[in-house]
Parts: C-alpha cells; structure tokens; sequence
C-alpha cells in the first residue's frame, strides 16, 4: 500500500487572489507531491509501507535514523491538513461554539487573530502554526520544519503554513500579509468547528470511560 496525494478540496485558482494559482501549482503540485513520492520511496520495501500516515508519523518522530521518513510523513500530513483548512470564500470572523471558544481562550477574536499573526511572524524558522485542543483548552503553537502536533499530545484544529514556498510568489518576504489574508480571506472555519467538536466528543468519552 503506498500513500496517495489526495486530490485538493478545491481547483487550483480557488483561492485566487489571496493565493494564486500558480503558487498553487507550485506548492502542492510539487512542494506536497513531493513529500508523497520521497515518503513512498522510503518506506518501500520496509515495515512501515503498510501502515497509514498517521501511524508512520508516529513511530518515526524522534528517531534520527527515520528523519528523512518523518519529515516527508509529517509535511504530506500538513499539507493535506493546511488545504483542507481553507475555502475560497472563507475567513471572516467565526460565529457559533467556536467562535465562543477563541473568546474563552483568548477575550475577542482580534485577540485570537493578533496571537496568531505574532505567532506566525515571529516564529524564524520555516514550519507552521497552528491552533489546536490541549485538556479542553485552546492555544496557538508554532513548531519549526515538519513539526507536526500528532506528536505533541494536542489536537490540530487549524494550520498556517509558514514555510517560504507558501507564500513568496505572491508576498515575496512579507509572511505577515500571507497570514493575514490566510485569516481574513481563506480560514474555513465551518471544517475548524467540525475539529473542535470531534475533539471535544472524543474527551468527553474518555472522561466518562
């Protein structure tokens, strides 16, 4: 079994002009394609071919002598989840549980989106920014390179993708431009509320088990 590039949730000029389509192009055509066909190659032959994404991510991390297989399990995972996190009539401000949620957490929503945004510049590295579930509390965490939270013990509910080949055929070196049109243009919040009800069904479960 290998690990397929899963078609995109939209065409690629969706997203236009937030994100162009030839940035599109690039980044999943062949930045995404990419990981899958290393990763596919990698673990070819191995124990590891027959195992989901999820699960390949999960026994490597950590292991330097399975870094090149992690890496290229964690940015095929991302970047499917990154895709997925967006609409091409989508950001806006959030209304509904979720929207009561970042207000819980973080006081307004132009709270929410300031951490977001210092997060996502402030972060030096290439990587990715997300917001996700911890114990029934929400945070903004930015990890570095193919850090991927399945690893950390949280629930991704949305990702930024911060890496310069995301944005710099449209912003060149303002990656705060990128994140903000990201927030304000592209969020699908309707799939980010559907995350955070999962996870919240699935704690309360364990609670009660």
């Amino acid at each position: 079994m290998s690990i397929a590039l899963r078609d995109l949730p939209f065409p690629l000029h969706a997203l236009e002009p937030h994100i162009s389509q030839r940035t599109m192009e690039y980044h999943y055509g062949r930045h995404h394609a990419s990981y899958v066909k290393n990763l596919n190659q990698l673990i070819g032959g191995t124990p590891l071919e027959n195992l989901a994404l999820e699960e390949i991510i999960l026994r490597t991390a950590g292991s330097p002598a399975q870094r090149a297989i992690f890496n290229n399990s964690a940015q095929a995972w991302n970047h499917e989840f990154f895709w997925n996190s967006m609409r091409h009539d989508g950001g806006r401000i959030p209304e509904g549980p979720i929207a009561g949620r970042i207000r819980q957490e973080f006081g307004t929503y132009a709270d929410f989106r300031k951490a977001f945004i210092e997060a996502a510049v402030g972060h030096f590295t290439s990587g990715w920014v997300w917001l996700v579930a911890h114990r029934g509390e929400l945070a903004v965490v930015a990890l570095p390179n193919a850090g991927n939270p399945l690893t950390q013990d949280v629930t991704p509910l949305l990702v930024c993708d911060v890496w310069e080949h995301a944005y710099y055929l449209d912003y060149q070196n303002e990656r705060k431009a990128f994140v903000e049109a990201f927030l304000d243009h592209l969020v699908n919040w309707e799939v980010v509320a559907l995350r955070l009800a999962e996870a919240e069904s699935v704690r309360t479960c364990t609670t009660l088990a």
